[in-house]
Parts: structure tokens; C-alpha cells; sequence
């Protein structure tokens, strides 16, 4: 029953993030929620994680925590009518979409961090 219940979470919450995907685009959201809804969508929909899932704990915790909490924020920016409406769409939908945008500005933020330990690195031990 537990993982029925965990599994039919999860299902709906691939589809809100599709849903958010959506309305991300759709010119009737309000643009506070539209910013929102984008970078969501946007990082959840990425290929890359900002905390790659190898790292202890905070691997999952972008995955259980904070993905979950951005879509619950995003989803009630968004007016329940419209919200209805791209949710119906998003299940209709057969292929989820990709960011790869939000994947392309992971991997320069990990590039950033790597640059600035080299850059420690070499000042520290010159």
C-alpha cells in the first residue's frame, strides 16, 4: 500500500514537472510564477545534477527535497484553473521533455568550481 501510494507521488510529480514545463511557456501564467515554473522545470527536466546522486546524502537530497519543494511552490503560483489545464496536457504528452540548457549551465557551474579549486590549489602550494 506504502509503495503504491509512493510510486502514484512520484508518477504525478514527473507529470507536474511537465506540467510546470508548460506553463513556463504559456503566456496566461503570471511572470512571477513563469520564472519559477522555468527554473524548476528547468532543473528537474536537466540530464545533470547540480549534486550528482554519487555524493553521500546530498546526492538525493536535490531529488527529495528540493525538486519536490520547487514544484509545490510553482504549482501553487499558478492559478488552479490553468494549473488543471497544463497537467491535463502534460498527461497527454508522450515524451517528457529535456533542459538541456539548465544542463549546459550545470556543467559550467561545476567548471566554475573546479576552476576556483585549481586556482587555490595553485596559489596555495606555489
Amino acid at each position: 500500500m506504502m509503495l503504491e501510494h509512493a510510486e502514484q507521488w512520484a508518477r504525478h510529480l514527473k507529470r507536474d514537472v511537465v506540467a510546470l514545463w508548460i506553463a513556463a511557456r504559456d503566456p496566461r501564467t503570471p511572470w512571477h510564477a513563469k520564472a519559477l515554473a522555468a527554473a524548476v522545470a528547468a532543473y528537474a527536466l536537466s540530464p545533470i545534477d547540480l549534486i550528482p546522486d554519487f555524493i553521500p546524502i546530498l546526492g538525493y537530497l536535490d531529488d527529495l527535497l528540493i525538486v519536490p519543494a520547487g514544484i509545490a511552490v510553482a504549482v501553487r503560483l499558478i492559478p488552479i484553473e490553468l494549473m488543471a489545464e497544463f497537467r491535463r496536457e502534460a498527461e497527454q504528452r508522450a515524451a517528457r521533455p529535456r533542459s538541456l540548457i539548465a544542463a549546459s549551465i550545470i556543467v559550467f557551474l561545476w567548471l566554475l568550481v573546479l576552476a576556483a579549486v585549481a586556482f587555490w590549489a595553485f596559489r596555495q602550494f606555489r
